[in-house]
């Protein structure tokens, strides 16, 4: 039965370090792609309507 405890508690360690290191990867990626667009120049359409 300890055993069957540690096992189990190890598992549910193992999937909170996965999903820190996921939310971390996805804040990065976002902020990345945020600061990538706002360096992107806006180009005019034959509308007058700017898109990035």
């Amino acid at each position: 039965m300890v055993s069957f405890v540690n096992t189990f508690l190890s598992y549910i360690m193992l999937l909170l370090v996965i999903g820190v290191l996921a939310a971390v990867a996805v804040t990065v990626g976002i902020t990345l792609a945020k600061k990538k667009n706002a360096k992107a120049p806006k180009v005019e359409t034959a509308d007058g309507a700017g898109e990035a």
